[in-house]
């Protein structure tokens, strides 16, 4: 019979109890069907105990949490399970690297973080790169984290304004027949934009920010003939932008400028037989320095956890269609 281990995570109160283990232990749940050590809880101290090496992997998963929520961030549902299929995959080291990469806290105060491995990648992309495409499926933050980090550089001044532009399915021509003047035309085009900017700077902010040109929103056909200087440039569902739209968006940059391009290829809306710019970049830019390519997959994806389900289910399913 092997001797039974064990460890004690001690509390500081009965908000980080709350924080870790959940309302009503709805964490402490997760992760006791997650793996064999047995967890009690007593007093302040969690007190873990079985098997070495899986005592060692709760305790860092506790002690990981705990980090999270004493650098003032909330602990979801989502943190919890992602950090124990970290732990499970002996990933526990890059947790804390990803809880301590805050990009910038919002208006509300909420901290903007990466919240899985590959958006800590996508951001590295971004700090590190002129031009990033950012590639995966919906709910994985590449529009927000992308505006994130151009909120960042506009408060740090590395540039001196920001423009976003996103393509209309029907590059342009069908604009005229809606209602209104230009703005009202393409609004609807960038509501996850604006909602992102919202959310981040708030209102007020926001508005001033577009009344002096500093955050410029314009439809992709607008951008041809050119030349952004110290700017922040966020192409948003590239994937519904042909090749030649695409050639003509990136040589666009100019000095002192930063792009982020992201979309979904999967879910390309151009009419059948048209090409989609995004898929060519992949292997047009695989090996050009100063560009990074980034995938995000149903790991990195935040919203409801069936969300993640749902693309993984898509994909296998396209692959079995060849």
């Amino acid at each position: 019979m092997q001797p039974t281990n064990e460890k004690r995570i001690r509390l500081n109160d009965s908000l980080e109890a709350v924080a870790v283990l959940g309302h009503n232990d709805e964490y402490l749940g997760l992760i006791s069907e997650s793996f064999n050590s047995r967890i009690a809880t007593r007093g302040d101290e969690i007190v873990i105990s079985g098997d070495l090496d899986e005592v060692n992997r709760v305790a860092r998963l506790f002690n990981e949490l705990l980090y999270l929520y004493r650098l003032g961030n909330a602990v979801t549902r989502h943190e919890v399970r992602y950090s124990i299929r970290m732990v499970k995959e002996d990933r526990s080291d890059h947790l804390h690297q990803m809880f301590s990469d805050t990009v910038l806290v919002t208006i509300r105060g909420r901290h903007i973080k990466p919240k899985t491995l590959g958006q800590r990648c996508y951001l590295e992309a971004i700090r590190n790169h002129h031009i990033t495409f950012g590639i995966g499926p919906a709910g994985t933050g590449k529009t927000y984290l992308a505006v994130a980090m151009a909120v960042f550089s506009l408060k740090n001044r590395e540039v001196e304004r920001i423009i976003l532009t996103r393509p209309a399915v029907e590059a342009g021509e069908k604009l005229g027949f809606l209602p209104g003047d230009l703005q009202e035309k393409v609004d609807p085009y960038l509501r996850p934009l604006y909602d992102a900017l919202y959310d981040i700077l708030g209102t007020e902010t926001f508005q001033k920010y577009m009344a002096k040109n500093i955050i410029e929103v314009a439809p992709l056909a607008y951008m041809r003939g050119r030349t952004l200087n110290d700017s922040f440039i966020i192409l948003d569902e590239a994937q519904n932008t042909t090749p030649r739209q695409m050639k003509m968006f990136l040589t666009r940059l100019g000095f002192g400028s930063k792009m982020v391009v992201t979309g979904d290829i999967t879910q390309v809306d151009l009419p059948p037989g048209t090409p989609s710019g995004l898929k060519q970049t992949q292997q047009v830019f695989r090996d050009v320095q100063g560009i990074e390519c980034v995938s995000l997959t149903e790991h990195d994806v935040i919203r409801h956890e069936i969300v993640g389900r749902i693309v993984k289910a898509y994909d296998l399913y396209e692959q079995q269609q060849g």
